[in-house]
């Protein structure tokens, strides 16, 4: 098979498939969708799909605060925002702008309805009296305005659903009106500046980790290597490899995304060490005396095997994320995945006529680097086996150890949980958690009882003011927009504007409210009620503080329900992208840990098929599942959390450590065939994979180390953790693995006689 014709037919196809790819003209796109993250089987997000096409969606906004060092109430301040919102307010995409610089309320009187500005700034006394009175209005005061007076609030609602390219051009927009404004002092969030930020900080770091990526290759190869081919050939076939495999996804529509990211690297990593493990071979026949082209048959045939078990069960690690219900997460297991086998598929065509075309021409002399290796493994493996129970005693105490740690771990994640917690997207987000109560939507939707009409009943009535007395007291939410919002407006308006009369009026003014319903609804300039009144929303604000607190204020939220409100007359339910995106933690979190259970069962049936042994099966998982524990104890060291960034560390980890294993075990198998006792066949092994497994795991933490320097909290978790887990792996791999060997003679040996009769 590996013979120089059918390895120069390999290099011939491989060259087919790249013309083609590149025929077919793949496009690169990016794209930020959090969206992605929801879980798309759970009911909850069926509901929220429902209550929006009723509705709205509830974060398709843009917050913008604008700023005066000696307060928002100065004539010049307030015309030149003014003319900033007048200019918003042209811009395409954009719906409809909210603020106190247009705002009207309504005077009703016996005469009629009377339109009064909220704040008037046409001369020095109308705005002393205006500002007065809308820094007590508790409709106004930290909502459209800061406590201090010196921020007010634009709220731009843009197109419905809008699409990353219309959000990107409206975001532009108004970022440009921002710089030519004049304004002192301006902030902004929302879902099209976030989204826009991401793709950037995406496209920047896809390339910086791309070509970082291949200058650590080429250090990494010329320190083993020391010849241009060495160079040469791997970056080659690498190149290759993620080549086909962006192609293809931008073939099939997949953009790159926030997980993207990681992918070069991942790609690049794995199959560098399948590279490693080809060429150190290769060099080990030259120096046998073999000659070059016995050499690359012997390497890539006799090794055929154990590379591709390697691959498979990489890839499987990375199909069982498709078993989450998150989109996101699904077409990163699914491209990665294919990712690693179209890696495995250059490599195996690529390489051979490389080095038939380009290798050493004769055998390459041994060097004192190679006995010194073999040295420090003879003794490294004498070491173990004399300390037999003191290193098992030590992996045992450092799992039961993590095992606590995993105990403790909680699950809690964040809105903008992929940026540091320093960056200028997050500390503009939390600046409108300080000053306007908040910029994450919180979004409940109300149902009439089966003993009420409608919403507007004054029973169902005095039910939201108990909910929203909760909800201030609870949610700490500063301003609330719902059917009671509505009504108490109107008995405001009834009471000439007086701000003591914004609350529910009594059984006998209930009267006059009916006939203003209609008009106070459009001047709402939002759906508040369906249009037979019987289901509405309450909307507000809140501040990110996490999932893990979301959800037990959701709990505190339900227990509150079922005790102190009427279901009878109203059914109160949390919805909204913010508790989707809280639930996602939760969720992403409990099913990779079925996704990891998935990969445990295919690795162990792959490994169980190889040996034709269930025992050796589970033997050969136990030490690729303890540097997963001990991740999760260094987890609980760290103060790491669990959430949806880190909970797919753990299959990624899992699926690469493994190679090493298996690289380990179908060496022993091969040892074991030729009639050598189970000792002896470990000291081979040992001796003659030690040496690529350490260097795989040199590259391989190399590789994923350079992630901790990304902005995303995935991509940098994703390095650090999974860093870690290989250099447990390394570990368990060759000090306690041959140890767990050792008592599996007698059903090695069967198995060998059962296949050799």
């Amino acid at each position: 098979m590996f013979e120089k014709k059918s390895a120069f037919w390999g290099l011939g196809l491989s060259a087919v498939i790249s013309l083609m790819l590149l025929l077919l003209r793949p496009q690169l796109l990016f794209d930020y969708d959090f969206e992605s993250f929801f879980p798309s089987d759970d009911p909850e997000l069926a509901f929220y799909q429902d209550f929006r096409e009723r509705f709205e969606n509830d974060n398709d906004y843009l917050l913008i605060a604008l700023g005066n060092s000696s307060g928002i109430f100065e004539k010049g301040f307030l015309e030149n925002a003014s003319r900033f919102q007048s200019e918003l307010k042209k811009l395409e995409f954009a719906e409809r702008v909210i603020s106190i610089l247009d705002l009207e309320e309504s005077i009703i009187n016996p005469f009629g309805i009377v339109k009064r500005k909220v704040l008037d700034w046409s001369d020095a006394l109308t705005l002393s009296t205006t500002s007065e009175r809308v820094l007590k209005d508790p409709q106004f005061s930290e909502n459209l305005i800061s406590k201090e007076g010196d921020y007010l609030l634009i709220i731009l609602k843009n197109k419905q659903l809008i699409t990353k390219e219309e959000g990107d051009q409206l975001y532009g927009s108004v970022k440009q009106l921002l710089e030519n404004s004049g304004i002192e002092t301006y902030y902004s969030a929302g879902k099209i500046k976030a989204q826009g930020e991401f793709v950037s900080l995406l496209q920047a770091e896809f390339a910086f980790f791309l070509g970082i990526s291949f200058l650590l290759i080429i250090v990494v190869l010329y320190l083993i290597f020391r010849t241009w081919w060495g160079i040469l050939v791997p970056v080659f076939v690498l190149a290759t490899g993620i080549a086909w495999t962006i192609a293809i996804m931008m073939l099939l529509g997949k953009p790159l995304d926030i997980m993207s990211v990681m992918q070069p690297t991942i790609l690049l990593v794995v199959g560098l060490s399948a590279m490693v493990h080809y060429l150190t071979f290769y060099l080990t026949q030259l120096r046998n005396g073999l000659p070059k082209d016995k050499a690359i048959h012997a390497t890539f045939s006799g090794l055929f095997l154990a590379i591709f078990l390697t691959f498979l069960t990489t890839s499987l690690g990375f199909f069982s994320l498709y078993a989450t219900s998150a989109v996101s997460l699904k077409m990163f297991g699914l491209f990665s995945g294919l990712g690693v086998l179209l890696m495995f598929l250059s490599v195996v065509l690529i390489t051979p006529g490389l080095l038939y075309l380009l290798g050493p021409l004769s055998s390459v002399s041994r060097d004192k680097w190679v006995e010194n290796w073999r040295i420090g493994l003879r003794i490294s493996l004498l070491l173990t086996l004399a300390n037999r129970k003191l290193v098992v005693i030590g992996f045992g105490l450092v799992s039961v150890l993590s095992l606590i740690g995993i105990s403790q771990l909680q699950i809690n994640g964040y809105l903008l949980d992929n940026l540091p917690r320093d960056h200028k997207l997050v500390e503009e987000f939390n600046f409108f958690d300080r000053q306007f109560g908040g910029s994450k939507p919180l979004e409940i939707s109300l149902e009439v009882g089966e003993k009420a009409k409608t919403l507007l009943d004054r029973e169902v009535l005095e039910e939201i003011v108990v909910l929203e007395t909760f909800l201030h007291d609870k949610f700490s939410v500063r301003t609330i927009i719902s059917p009671l919002t509505l009504v108490k407006n109107i008995n405001k308006a009834l009471n000439g504007g007086n701000v003591n009369a914004f609350r529910l009026p009594s059984p006998g003014q209930m009267l006059l409210i009916s006939s203003n319903v209609e008009m106070a609804l459009e001047k709402a300039g939002l759906k508040l009620l369906s249009e037979d009144r019987k289901s509405g929303r309450l909307s507000s604000r809140t501040s990110d503080e996490g999932s893990l607190k979301s959800s037990i204020l959701k709990k505190e939220l339900e227990d509150f329900l079922k005790s102190e409100i009427n279901s009878d007359l109203l059914k109160v339910k949390l919805t909204g992208t913010s508790i989707l995106i809280d639930k996602s933690h939760e969720t992403i979190t409990y099913q990779m840990a079925k996704g990891l259970g998935i990969a445990f069962v295919l690795v162990g049936l792959v490994i169980g098929f190889l040996f034709r042994s269930w025992r050796i099966s589970l033997l050969v998982l136990l030490p690729n599942v303890i540097p997963l524990l001990w991740m999760c104890g260094v987890m609980w060291l760290l103060g790491i959390e669990l959430k949806l960034t880190t909970a797919i560390v753990f299959t990624v980890a899992f699926g690469i450590a493994v190679d090493d294993s298996i690289h380990f075990m179908t060496k022993l198998q091969s040892e074991l065939k030729k009639g050598k006792s189970l000792l002896y066949a470990i000291k081979r092994t040992y001796l003659e994979t030690g040496k690529a497994i350490i260097l795989t795991t040199l590259i391989l933490v190399s590789g994923f180390s350079i992630l901790i320097f990304s902005d995303f909290g995935v991509t940098y978790l994703a390095g650090l953790l999974i860093s870690m887990a290989l250099v447990f792996a390394l570990l368990s791999d060759l000090l306690l693995l041959p140890i767990l060997l050792l008592p599996m003679k007698k059903i090695f040996d069967s198995k060998i006689n059962q296949s050799s009769n």
